[in-house]
């Protein structure tokens, strides 16, 4: 089992650079940041910046987009930050839903998530490549070949179809065992009959995590299961709420759903949670004393998780990746 962390554009950039090697000490091998551009300061400067205070610690946004950049801006910038680390960048990648939003925009669709996904890797790989923005094809002379992983944010039926068939891995934001599971059993199935080995496929397991009392651990995470809803009720509004094709318990959850506000997306200052029961912030998180943890990470692991990243914007950050490489991280070395 790996570790990741994930940050917001609000850290400090000289607290950012000592959690970073924090984090790699205590264990850690990723570091991911949101890439929403307006609702927090753009994240590669910072990545960049935070390569250079570690050595083995990879880093990639959580989650960037299709439509926020061209394409060939996206892949020379993905190319020289894998270059200037020595192989340390990786992406996820989604459809664009608050770096989008926040605009009055539309996310992408997927059939352009997958063809961004392989004409970016292709190009960061140093091949020509064409695409629609572009009238004349591209291609990076200096590009050394790197085989760029790109793991795709998913949820819905078509979507983790997409991670299967594309993507080097799926990130799934919530740390419910069965409900891993069941996202991905189904991207590893498309992945498989699209004909790819997906023995090296990664399922990462994204959501917040918190130490002690649980009541204080559930008022710090309330605001997660709210941004997950945001995704759930777009899923829900294309499938509806008892297709069969998503789970119950995931659905359920969101009836009593008002809204949300982008402006506050991922914030605990967010208005739109009243829906949020504490079963649910359980079900979505990791809380409590360490062997409870452990215990539920080890679920996570015999699902077939291979990393659990941390969502590390609760409260207390020093301190959790303190516990984590005292107690949570040697269980699982």
């Amino acid at each position: 089992m790996d570790f990741g962390i994930t940050f917001k554009g609000f850290v400090k950039p000289d607290r950012a650079r000592k959690l970073v090697k924090q984090a790699e000490e205590a264990g850690f091998s990723h570091c991911w940041f949101y890439d929403s551009h307006i609702l927090w300061r753009e994240c590669y400067p910072a990545i960049a910046m935070c390569m250079e205070h570690t050595s083995k610690m990879k880093f990639g946004p959580c989650v960037t987009n299709p439509n926020s950049r061209d394409w060939s801006i996206a892949a020379s910038l993905f190319a020289s930050l894998a270059l200037q680390s020595e192989g340390r960048f990786v992406v996820g990648l989604g459809r664009g839903d608050s770096a989008m939003r926040v605009m009055g925009k539309k996310p992408a669709n997927l059939a352009r998530v997958a063809e961004f996904t392989t004409k970016v890797k292709a190009m960061v790989r140093g091949e020509e490549v064409q695409y629609g923005e572009s009238p004349e094809p591209v291609k990076l002379p200096w590009a050394v070949g790197y085989e760029l992983p790109v793991h795709i944010g998913a949820y819905g039926p078509k979507a983790l179809k997409t991670a299967g068939e594309v993507g080097d891995g799926v990130i799934l934001q919530i740390a419910d065992p069965a409900l891993v599971q069941w996202f991905a059993q189904q991207a590893i199935s498309a992945g498989k009959e699209a004909g790819r080995d997906m023995s090296n496929f990664q399922v990462i397991a994204s959501a917040p995590a918190y130490m002690g009392d649980m009541d204080k651990c559930r008022e710090a995470t309330r605001w997660f299961p709210a941004m997950v809803g945001n995704h759930v009720a777009d899923i829900v509004e294309k499938y509806g709420a008892h297709s069969g094709l998503v789970p119950e318990s995931l659905t359920n959850y969101i009836e009593q759903r008002k809204g949300y506000d982008y402006s506050k997306h991922g914030q605990s200052d967010n208005p739109y949670l009243d829906f949020i029961t504490d079963e649910i912030i359980d079900s979505f998180s990791v809380l409590g004393e360490a062997d409870q943890h452990i215990a539920k990470i080890k679920e996570l692991e015999a699902v077939g998780t291979t990393q659990f990243n941390i969502y590390l914007d609760s409260g207390d950050e020093e301190e959790i990746i303190a516990q984590y490489a005292k107690t949570i991280i040697p269980a699982f070395r």
